[in-house]
């Protein structure tokens, strides 16, 4: 090879290594700012749809490569377990190798698993190629809040963040109700083969509008010793978190995977206090806006999707409505968060977080008390979702501007990571806990008085969790969700 060649290949493998540059007519736009705001969303929306979408396919997945329930479950379940064990990883990554870097090619793996899902000939396959959906969908999640936190002025964090959240929001009110569309229109490979074209749009839009990274830490070795046990750990304790309920949580099964999983997060806890470059900084938690809207975070995660687990139960069992019917009500939830997120991120960056997700959390106690205390449908019922989605568009935005705004500037991908993990954590525990509460007042025998009592039952403990995060929410610091010039280059 001649040294001409050899050169090229070297600056070809240098720029695959490096962000690209935005045009300069971008770059010196007034609202580039938005426009990176608005790619971010993108990466957002696909990630949250393509976790609820799943759902109303698999009975066709069933059909298809005749299998179990539980073989075809593990669709949906693969792309969770990876995508909140690998999140944290990947906003360490991006703290040294850049934010936009990971999160452009978080689009490009996450578009090639899309399309290899599509074509899975099997259902092996397919959880295959949804594994690495989620490592793409991993690497852009890990970088969503952080690039707006970085992107734009100080001032408009709350208000960015706001729209991130709706995005957010709005995927997953779409995710049930696109998903059946298109398994009706063109069978279950459709919802997967409609993220190629979103895929390539976000890429474009990501190298077009994102500016390059600034403030990154010093690039240090991986700590793969923490990756390898933190991996497995997230992995069997949401094994245990989500087939507890089917599988018995006394079963030697399940009481394996959790004593396993909290042994090796144990031992992850340990190897981070003394490794040099931890892969998670446990410094973090130190900072109590950071811990405290983690810890509230993560209740909010799990109220919400405990609502989204029960009250379709309740619809269908208790009342007799068609999924259509039920699936419209419920929109009310996640319509409210998406309409109110934005505002609620606007006003924190007036007034700061910490009014704005109390009120927020207390409202979604007082509206799963009011459903607790009258089930039942039509306008008092979306009335009351649409409080609790109010609720949580107060909380949301507020919430995770002020966890970011919190942390140093080159620690910003991995806090982003800590958000995202935390939330699918919270989205297992809600669907287990409500499910486990749900069933224990009586709610898997089918008889309508009795799934309305597990309802009740159900709204009841999801309102104390909304409290005890309301509670730590009103101990964070006041004052404004970030300070100081957060700059990019172009």
């Amino acid at each position: 090879m001649g040294a001409d060649e050899g050169g090229l290949r070297a600056a070809s493998e240098f720029r695959l290594l490096n962000e690209p540059k935005r045009p300069g007519s971008i770059r010196e736009w007034p609202g580039a700012p938005w426009l990176a705001v608005g790619a971010v969303c993108v990466g957002a929306f696909m990630g949250q749809l393509d976790a609820s979408i799943v759902t109303l396919a698999l009975p066709s997945l069933q059909r298809s490569f005749d299998a179990s329930l539980g073989a075809v479950t593990w669709v949906a379940l693969s792309y969770l377990l990876v995508l909140v064990a690998l999140v944290t990883a990947f906003g360490r990554v991006s703290d040294m190798a850049g934010r936009k870097l990971i999160y452009l090619y978080g689009f490009v793996v996450f578009t090639i698993g899309s399309a290899l899902c599509g074509l899975a000939p099997t259902l092996l396959a397919l959880d295959g190629a949804r594994v690495i959906q989620a490592v793409g969908a991993a690497m852009l999640q890990a970088n969503s809040v952080a690039i707006i936190v970085l992107a734009v002025p100080p001032r408009s964090i709350g208000k960015a963040v706001g729209f991130q959240g709706a995005a957010q929001a709005i995927g997953i009110a779409m995710g049930p109700t696109v998903g059946g569309l298109l398994v009706a229109a063109g069978g279950w490979r459709l919802i997967f083969f409609v993220n190629v074209p979103f895929g390539v749009i976000g890429l474009i839009a990501g190298w077009l509008f994102i500016p390059r990274s600034r403030n990154l830490a010093a690039r240090v070795p991986f700590d793969w010793v923490g990756l390898g046990l933190f991996f497995p750990a997230v992995v069997l304790v949401l094994f245990g978190i989500s087939f507890g309920n089917s599988k018995g949580w006394l079963s030697a099964e399940i009481v394996a995977a959790l004593a396993l999983g909290a042994a090796l997060l144990c031992g992850f806890v340990v190897q981070e206090r003394r490794a040099h470059s931890p892969m998670l900084d446990l410094g973090l938690f130190r900072r109590p806006s950071f811990a405290l809207g983690i810890s509230s975070g993560l209740l909010s995660s799990l109220v919400l999707f405990g609502v989204l687990f029960v009250v379709p139960f309740y619809f269908e069992r208790s009342l007799g409505l068609g999924a259509g019917r039920a699936g419209l009500e419920l929109m009310a939830m996640p319509f409210a968060l998406g309409v109110v997120a934005p505002y609620a991120g606007r006003s924190a960056d007036r007034i700061g977080a910490r009014p704005l997700t109390v009120v927020g959390m207390v409202l979604v106690c007082a509206g799963l008390v009011a459903m607790g205390l009258r089930p039942g449908s039509g306008a008092p019922m979306v009335a009351e979702l649409l409080v609790v989605g109010v609720g949580l568009g107060l909380f949301t935005p507020s919430n995770n501007a002020s966890i970011m705004g919190g942390v140093p500037r080159e620690s910003s991908g991995l806090a982003s990571g800590v958000l995202n993990m935390t939330r699918g954590v919270g989205t297992a525990l809600g669907l287990a806990l409500t499910g486990l509460v749900f069933g224990r007042a009586g709610g898997g025998g089918g008889l309508p008085g009795a799934v309305a009592h597990a309802f009740s039952v159900s709204a009841y403990f999801l309102a104390a969790a909304a409290l005890v995060a309301a509670l730590l929410a009103s101990l964070r610091p006041s004052g404004p969700v970030a300070s100081g010039p957060l700059p990019l280059e172009g």
